[in-house]
């Protein structure tokens, strides 16, 4: 599943680098970034360092790919895109995405995740890609079926974080 780079008219999605660690914790500190993931907000930058760390070993032993979404002509990392849960012999994965709020409504989702389930179908040769969400988080249902995913189902009281209980939609798109 190793990738480098995959360009799109105004993004680069690629490999997170450690000098990125501060980026990626302003985004994934901030509680509107986080309030429907199944993990808490990140607390400290230490967190960003360890995810770059197990992002890098997933990526170099072809279990998951994960790439940071960056404005091509600025390079600001914008958030993260991740294909996980690879399970080769199925030729599926799970697909999920995180953007900074400050991009939020501008399409990065839409544009990263169309290049990305381009390489996924056309160079791993996946059949399908599915994701999890909270079926409260509206705009990633939205952003899902934009991208061509159908929602196949709901599962209550899947998670618990932080004491809070919540149900999962589930969705899929086939190659």
């Amino acid at each position: 599943m190793l990738i480098t780079k995959i360009e799109t008219e105004r993004l680069t999605l690629r490999v997170i680098a450690e000098g990125d660690a501060r980026d990626l914790f302003d985004i994934f500190s901030d509680h509107e970034v986080m309030k429907y993931w199944n993990t808490a907000p990140w607390s400290s930058i230490d967190e960003a360092r360890s995810f770059i760390t197990s992002s890098t070993e997933t990526m170099n032993n072809n279990t998951d790919v994960t790439l940071g979404i960056y404005l091509k002509n600025t390079e600001q990392l914008l958030g993260k895109i991740m294909l996980f849960n690879y399970q080769k012999e199925s030729r599926r994965a799970e697909i999920g995405f995180g953007v900074s709020r400050k991009f939020w409504g501008q399409g990065i989702i839409f544009e990263a995740g169309n290049a990305l389930i381009t390489y996924a179908f056309n160079t791993l040769h996946l059949r399908r890609i599915e994701a999890e969400i909270d079926p409260d988080n509206i705009s990633s249902g939205k952003a899902l079926e934009r991208l061509g995913f159908i929602k196949e189902g709901h599962l209550k009281q899947r998670w618990e974080i932080n004491g809070v209980v919540s149900d999962s939609a589930i969705y899929g798109l086939l190659a």
